[in-house]
């Protein structure tokens, strides 16, 4: 004989039962998904075939509702349910994608409370425990007093078939005798809390201190536009409303007719058997089903219109099949405005669409916020759906459908989750917004794997190079791309010492026009880029030619950009990122209009292989630092006899830069084997040719390997990036007027120091950077460029002293007080200095991420010309 089940009706027989259900829905927890799938088949099929005696039972228990409706929504809880989830991965791994190194796992919750309606006691009932089932969770339900036996036997059912196919028994479980005491326990005994029922409830489950999801009221307003099909609009609203005597809560409460199709819509209303209330019979019905205050009165809740008719002293015909109440006022003072769950209905009349939208807007605000609203509409109106869209606050927006079906989605529509418990978002104060399911009631772990992410090598289409290349590289323009037009852009040194003219009878012999800007200043401004972008737009060029050291080439990007997109923000386009890929802004495409070619007439910046450009606004000072692969000029063109006549400091200056660029290249957090030959090779020709070429400048060879390893300089950095030192040489030519290449040299070798430490306070961030290794990065370049030692550490040590001698070979000052720097104005400025070098573009690929206290020390001490200390933790 079966041992009888101990019945709970006592906080300790809760107690008791929660900590049994806890040890089941252990062993539970461990069920494959097969075993899963098995036992939530069996228990739908269960619940489908008893749909009928358990709607019999509802009704007979409940005295609400009509049996075969009833029977619908059961039918809908066992096969909606089932066919919506038979196929979701609900246990372990239930995505993964091995490429990316990225899987989803899911585990279950524990023990979930089922709060359970009197409205729909069974179906609801059947809903909770199949999706529990679904995600390995036991469910302890509690039962609405009044429906306590109906629900408890819906339970049974799924039970008594689940353990059939193998569930842990214990796992479905229901409080016998309800009590608010008992409820309350529960609450705060499980896990989560799954709350349908009135506000009271739902609050209660919110207050309860566990995790809830509950749903709140709905107040439904279904606006009838003029452009509507009255016939089907009007036999929705019944279909939905006469269902199960309107107990749902996504149904119709009030309908709200334009003024061209009320008469229209009243008449069909009465040709399908509704009833409009006249005169003192409209109060009496209104306040029989609505008491003071608001609330439904629960005698009249899921009624036949008769029924309530009858109840309110008001003769209608036995058949009708809603009674409607024509009213006026949507404040909370009229009880029509109210949700109403049976079968009486408010009608509204708006005198056009915006008015209709008001009314149906401050019914929701009445009581059904977040719920659901619907709307009737020839669907070729889009304007006004767009409108009914954005004004309703409601997780629901049904169109041309009957709102007790079409809510819970999945019969008069095929996107939305069917569900018995409909969210409501935080608009109805509800955790959830939309109809829940069981992603609601799972635990998913995403597991990820370290990754590297994908690197590049972006570089110019073409590259030339080698002295006398230009008039040959410059007649692809004519012979092979049939360029008409060209505008040059250079400063004024250059264009009246005739650097121009090889390009300019070059371009005559080929028969393009030409013009020249030749305006560009030293420090490039915003307002020399705006004049020559005058220019350029009047001539309409189809090819640009930027000459000149970085000033020329930058402030030719900048007009570029300008010239291809006029409507561009600068202070868009020099957002800051942390990854160029991923940055907010995106740059728009360049050489719609005009193809760029870049040629340099220094050996340092780089510029005519890399996305970069600087500007200034003279009138507000800002520099603007413009980043994007768009900018990289299309063909450089690195011809050394325009490199022939550098003065020695430019020389000087210049060539530091390159040693700098291919220095912070090499240690960047975003260093790549692509980039690392570039690096390593161009700071071995600034080796091996900036003596000669600073001694000699009329030395060809030294000229010539000078300008690839700028070249190769660029090339390196505009792929793995710079680092600190080129931030904090910004600041040093922006506020003290350094020489950028200067100001990079420095303060080169206590930066080096700090990179090297082997326990820096923080660590570049990027997945390829996994430990620190500056220093041994730093030692591979130093064996590069021939210098040998023990170990890294002394190899470190020899190199920092040949870069520093020569450094002072070119003419290098060791201090930044050897430049002219006032110590009162340098130290006046040394925080926002600080403050902005931290802030500048280049500090995130730096392998040693700073913290600003440790870039002022490193300014002090390039200031002071002070002996580094150590720069480990």
């Amino acid at each position: 004989m079966a041992k009888a089940e101990k019945v709970i009706d006592s906080v300790d027989a809760l107690a008791e039962r929660i900590a049994q259900m806890r040890v089941a829905q252990a062993e539970f927890a461990t069920f494959t998904q097969e075993q899963v799938d098995r036992i939530f088949y069996e228990a739908a099929m269960a619940a489908d075939k008893a749909r009928i005696p358990l709607a019999k039972l509802a009704v007979e228990e409940t005295h609400m509702g009509l049996v075969e409706d009833k029977v619908i929504k059961n039918h809908y809880a066992a096969e909606y349910i089932y066919n919506k989830y038979r196929n979701t991965k609900t246990c372990g791994v239930i995505f993964e994608d091995k490429a990316y190194g990225f899987k989803k796992i899911a585990e279950p919750i524990g023990i979930i409370a089922a709060v359970i309606p009197t409205t729909n006691p069974t179906s609801t009932a059947i809903f909770k425990t199949l999706v529990c089932l679904k995600t390995r969770n036991a469910i302890i339900i509690s039962p609405h007093p009044r429906a306590k036996q109906c629900t408890i036997e819906a339970a049974r059912v799924v039970r008594d078939a689940a353990e059939a196919a193998g569930l842990p028994k214990g796992i479905i479980s229901w409080i016998d005798e309800p009590s608010l005491a008992l409820t309350n326990e529960l609450m705060h005994s499980c896990d989560t809390i799954l709350a349908t029922g009135g506000p009271g409830m739902v609050n209660a489950a919110y207050s309860s201190g566990k995790p809830a999801l509950g749903v709140g009221p709905g107040n439904n307003p279904a606006i009838i536009d003029d452009s509507a099909d009255v016939e089907l609009s009007v036999n929705s609203i019944i279909h939905s409303k006469t269902f199960d005597y309107g107990m749902i809560c996504a149904t119709e409460q009030n309908v709200i007719v334009l003024d061209g199709v009320y008469d229209a819509v009243k008449a069909e209303f009465e040709k399908r058997g509704c009833y409009f209330l006249k005169g003192e019979e409209a109060d009496k019905v209104v306040n029989l089903v609505i008491k003071d205050g608001g609330a439904v009165n629960a005698a009249m809740v899921g009624q036949s219109a008769y029924h309530i008719a009858c109840e309110a002293g008001v003769d209608v015909p036995r058949s009708t099949k809603v009674l409607i109440g024509e009213t006026e006022s949507v404040e909370p003072s009229n009880r029509w405005a109210h949700e109403k769950l049976t079968t009486i209905l408010g009608m509204y009349r708006a005198k056009d669409f915006d008015d209709a939208i008001a009314k149906a807007s401050r019914l929701v605000a009445d009581g059904g916020y977040g719920h659901t609203s619907s709307l009737f509409c020839d669907v070729r109106e889009t304007e006004k759906l767009e409108k009914h869209q954005n004004a309703m606050k409601t997780c629901r927006i049904l169109v041309n459908t009957p709102a007790a079906q079409g809510g819970i989605g999945d019969i008069y529509n095929f996107m939305m989750t069917p569900s018995l418990t409909l969210g409501c978002g935080t608009w109805g104060g509800n955790s959830v917004c939309g109809n829940v399911g069981v992603a609601n009631l799972l635990n998913v772990k995403d597991v990820a794997e370290r990754r590297e992410n994908m690197l590049w090598l972006r570089t110019p289409e073409k590259v030339y190079f080698k002295k006398g290349c230009m008039p040959v590289a410059l007649d692809e323009l004519g012979t092979v791309m049939g360029k008409k037009r060209c505008f040059i852009v250079t400063d004024q040194f250059l264009y009246k010492n005739g650097f121009t003219k090889p390009i300019e009878d070059k371009l005559d012999q080929m028969g393009i026009v030409h013009s020249s800007f030749w305006n560009v200043e030293p420090d490039p401004s915003l307002q020399s880029a705006l004049e020559g972008l005058q220019q350029m737009k009047a001539f309409e060029p189809d090819v640009i030619i930027a000459m000149g050291g970085g000033s020329a080439m930058d402030c030719g990007k900048i007009m570029w950009s300008m010239y291809e997109n006029p409507d561009e923000k600068f202070e868009d386009m020099s957002a800051d990122f942390m990854d160029i890929r991923k940055r907010v802004y995106t740059f728009p495409k360049m050489g719609k209009k005009a193809y760029f070619v870049a040629i340099p007439t220094s050996s340092g910046t780089g510029s005519e292989v890399t996305p970069f450009a600087i500007i200034t606004d003279k009138t507000t000072g800002v520099k603007w630092p413009i980043t994007d692969y768009e900018l990289m000029p299309n063909m450089a063109i690195v011809d050394t006899d325009n490199m022939m006549t550098q003065p020695r400091g430019l020389t000087s200056s210049s060539g530091v830069d390159v040693l700098t660029h291919c220095l912070e290249a090499y240690v960047s957090v975003m260093a790549s084997d692509y980039t690392d030959p570039l690096a390593l090779q161009g700071m071995k020709l600034v080796f091996d040719y900036l003596p000669r070429a600073y001694d000699n400048p009329t030395d060809v060879e030294a000229r010539d390997h000078m300008a690839n390893a700028s070249c190769l300089g660029g090339l390196a950095f505009a792929n793995a990036f710079l680092g600190i030192n080129h931030s904090m040489a910004h600041k040093l030519g922006a506020f003290h007027h350094i020489p950028h290449g200067w100001a990079n040299a420095v303060i080169l070798t206590r930066v080096m120091r700090y990179n090297a430490a082997e326990r820096p306070t923080r660590m570049g961030t990027f997945p390829q950077y996994d430990h620190p290794k500056t220093l041994h990065r730093y030692a591979e370049a130093a064996r590069y460029c021939g210098v040998t030692g023990k170990d890294d550490q002394e190899v470190f040590e020899k190199f920092v002293a040949k870069i520093q001698e020569l450094f002072d070979y070119v003419g290098v000052h060791r201090t930044i007080a050897e430049y002219g720097v006032d110590e009162k104005n340098f130290l006046d400025n040394l925080d926002a200095m600080v403050e902005q070098a931290f802030n500048d573009q280049c500090t995130g690929a730096n392998p040693r991420y700073p913290l600003m206290s440790e870039i002022k020390e490193l300014y002090l001490d390039a200031y002071y010309g002070r002996e580094p200390s150590s720069y480990e933790d």
